[in-house]
Parts: structure tokens; sequence; C-alpha cells
């Protein structure tokens, strides 16, 4: 695929290399350039398409770094980690590391738009790994530089594992199950106990209670109780 004008194609190559690639790379410069282009620019010539191939392609580089460096992780484990792993806010936190609000064209009121920042470089970071699947398609211009900081976030939240995200997890699965969301019933505990934890949260499918679990914050509790939900329906589909 030919390159884009030469002003643009040398914002390109400094953002490629900032990631580590060579020039020389197979990348196709015309979808590096759509990845970085909000659809205030172009109705039609934007980076959602290539948001929604890079969102599964993020998943997938998450998914095998967790199963080639931490085998000694549960299935619910990796479900928890891997939903921070590729959270907005992560990927937006990677987006800013390289930069990538200097590459991103933007237009109109956007511009301005300073609450919708994280959403618009999270995008646009899914988008720029989609066009990197999509110049070759594999993922040999992605894990070099991606597989580090996922292994050090990983490392990060297994330290802390109030990080791990087990509501986000069960939302996946009940999403892709039955398309719907979890319902959280929380009631503050009545009786006093050593460890403060004060909420109690329930979480609920279709009336059917899927977890209970307590917490010293109403977010803590359900938390609990997700993890309690989503680790029995580990459990259940081994079986």
């Amino acid at each position: 695929m030919s390159r884009v004008y030469p002003r643009r194609q040398r914002q390109l190559e400094s953002l490629v290399q900032k990631l580590g690639l060579s020039l020389d790379a197979p990348i196709k410069w015309q979808l590096l350039d759509l990845a970085l282009t909000h659809p205030t620019v172009s109705d039609s010539a934007n980076y959602e398409q290539l948001e929604f191939v890079g969102d599964a392609v993020v998943r997938l580089v998450a998914a095998v770094v967790l199963w080639e460096h931490y085998p000694d992780c549960s299935v619910g484990d990796f479900a928890a980690i891997r939903s921070v792993l590729v959270s907005d806010r992560i990927l937006a936190k990677l987006a800013r590391e390289y930069g990538l609000e200097l590459y991103l064209l933007v237009a109109g009121s956007a511009t301005a738009d300073h609450v919708g920042q994280e959403s618009r470089l999270a995008d646009s970071f899914e988008a720029v790994l989609g066009a990197l699947y999509l110049s070759t398609h594999n993922l040999e211009l992605i894990r070099p530089w991606l597989d580090p900081h996922f292994q050090q976030l990983t490392k990060e939240i297994r330290l802390d594992p109030a990080r791990l995200n087990y509501k986000a997890a069960l939302q996946e699965w009940t999403q892709a199950q039955y398309k719907v969301l979890p319902e959280y019933r929380v009631a503050e505990s009545n009786q006093p106990n050593v460890s403060h934890e004060r909420f109690i949260a329930e979480v609920w499918l279709y009336e059917k209670m899927l977890g209970q679990g307590k917490g010293r914050s109403i977010k803590a509790a359900e938390q609990a109780a997700a993890k309690v939900a989503y680790l029995a329906i580990s459990e259940q589909q081994k079986q």
C-alpha cells in the first residue's frame, strides 16, 4: 500500500520509531493514517473499523501473554486481569506514553473535549493495533513492544488483587451468553466485624443469585460478589 503525503508520512514514521519498529517493516501506511483519524475529520475515512479489529487484537495479545507467562493463574484470574489490561484507562495510558495525541487528527468541538479524551486515545490505540495487524495478518509488529507493558502491568495487578476486575469479566460473560448485564444488590451490614467489611453485595441474573460478597465499600463488595460468581461459573464450565 502506498505512503501518505510527505508531512503526514514523517509523523507516522516518528510514531513507528517510538514503538521501536523499523521503518522498513511491512507497514501499510494508509491504514496507520486511518487509525489516527477521528470520525470528526471524516464520516467514512476514520478509525472506527480498525478500532473494531484492534479490540480483538489487544484482547488476543493480553490472553497470549497471560498464557505464556502466568501458567499458574486460573481462567477466572486470566479473565479478571485481562479486563484490566484492555480497559480504556490502561489503553489511554499506553497511548499517552507513546504520544498518540500528537498524531491523532481531530476536528470540531472534539478538539476541546477533554472529558472524552481518554476514550478517544483508547479507541485510536486499538485502531493502531488493528492497522499493524492488518499490515501483516499476524502479531509481529505488535508483540515486541506491547508484551513488556502487559507483563509489567500483570505483575503489578497480581501484587494488588484489589485491582482485579471480576465485575468486568462477569459482565462480559453475561453479555456473551444472555445479552444482559448482571444486577447488583447492596446492603449495609448491621453486625460489626473485625475486618470492617460494612457492605454485603449480591449479584443476580434473571432472578437467580450468582454470588455474594462483602467489602469495606460498595465497590469492593460488588467485586467480591462478582469474583464468587465468576469462579463458580468457571468451575461449572469445566464439568
